[in-house]
């Protein structure tokens, strides 16, 4: 049984129960942490942009086009939700800007409407992750962030480790 099925299993069971069931399943308990898996797996070249594996689908391959028209693009604060194309970009306007590039949102969100998008938890192909004051995303394995460094840096596809505590996972449906 596939993921999405058996978590709306389990939801339907625990509700029948009379168990309530919160969001806090979908909280990221463990730290983000990239893992090349090819064919599964997008990688970064070295001018910093990033390949999507040739299995993704169509949303996959227009969300990492997306990520990668923002690279060099400084960090803005409020950047990317005035206006699609902009100058430069906050981690929201990021997010929402690779979302909008590959048709599965429309407008621009602050982080933390974020955590309300799409579906909870994480998604086989792209996850959000958001909590109040910052959100980045996952696309096919790879972070797209303006922070988790040692400053805040524009957008940047970043093949290591970032912390997670705090935030909640939401990907869009079939994703």
């Amino acid at each position: 049984m596939n993921r999405k099925l058996h978590r709306l299993a389990l939801g339907l069971a625990l509700a029948f129960a009379g168990v309530q069931v919160s969001c806090s399943s979908y909280k990221a308990k463990e730290p983000y942490r990239y893992v090349y898996i090819p064919g599964k797996t997008a990688m970064v070249t070295a001018d910093g942009m990033a390949v999507a594996p040739r299995s993704a689908p169509a949303a996959v391959h227009r969300a990492i086009q997306a990520g990668n028209e923002l690279q060099g693009k400084p960090y803005v604060y409020g950047g990317g939700h005035a206006r699609l194309c902009d100058n430069g970009y906050d981690c929201s306007g990021s997010v929402s800007y690779v979302l909008n590039r590959s048709g599965l949102m429309r407008g621009s969100m602050a982080s933390q409407g974020f955590r309300k998008f799409g579906a909870g938890g994480q998604g086989d192909w792209i996850t959000v992750y958001a909590k109040d004051g910052h959100a980045f995303i996952v696309v096919a394995g790879l972070r797209l962030d303006t922070g988790g460094g040692s400053r805040d840096t524009g957008p940047q596809w970043k093949p290591y480790t970032r912390g997670t505590k705090g935030f909640v996972m939401r990907h869009p449906s079939g994703l």
